[in-house]
């Protein structure tokens, strides 16, 4: 059996890159597909502590910041009395895991103060189009309606605070 058979060329080449990354020297004797797998496996099995066992983590964490949708969309961000902090993310975006803790943390700062909200790109993607939303993570803020800041990427904590004060103190 050799070793395209079972693993395709793609794969083969990521594996190489991962030795390359952390250090392990190539075997030239190291053909067997079997054995390529079980380095594999064994690279997965040692990530670093904390790390998430799979990608498909929710993005939304414990929720602080809940979900808009294009029907909500109307009452909860542009009729809104209190100014207004809206996350665009998409599921498979590792960034905007990072920015929605920054979030969530905000949300709870600013209770009260600031509303925060949450939008799913893909599933929204008129909202998205609206707003021109490119790639993900971008957070806008609203006030009385109207959208005062755009931050676009994954932004310190600090940055996202004197966007929002910014936008308190207008």
């Amino acid at each position: 059996m050799s070793a395209s058979s079972c693993c395709s060329s793609s794969a083969l080449f990521s594996l190489a890159l991962r030795r390359r990354r952390y250090g392990v020297a190539p075997s030239n004797s190291v053909s067997h597909p079997q054995l390529i797998q079980r380095f594999d496996l064994s690279f997965r099995a040692q990530r670093r502590p904390g790390a998430p066992k799979s990608l498909r983590v929710s993005c939304l964490g414990d929720n602080k910041a809940p979900l808009v949708t294009g029907k909500s969309w109307n009452k909860l961000i542009l009729d809104s009395e209190s100014p207004v902090l809206v996350e665009f993310y998409a599921s498979w975006c590792g960034p905007c895991r990072m920015v929605h803790r920054v979030i969530d943390e905000i949300a709870t700062e600013y209770k009260g103060i600031l509303k925060c909200f949450v939008v799913d790109a893909d599933n929204d993607s008129q909202i998205a189009e609206d707003y021109d939303i490119k790639a993900v993570p971008v957070v806008l803020l609203f006030k009385n309606g109207e959208k005062l800041e755009s931050i676009i990427g994954t932004m310190p904590k600090e940055f996202y605070v004197a966007a929002i004060d910014r936008v308190l103190a207008s």
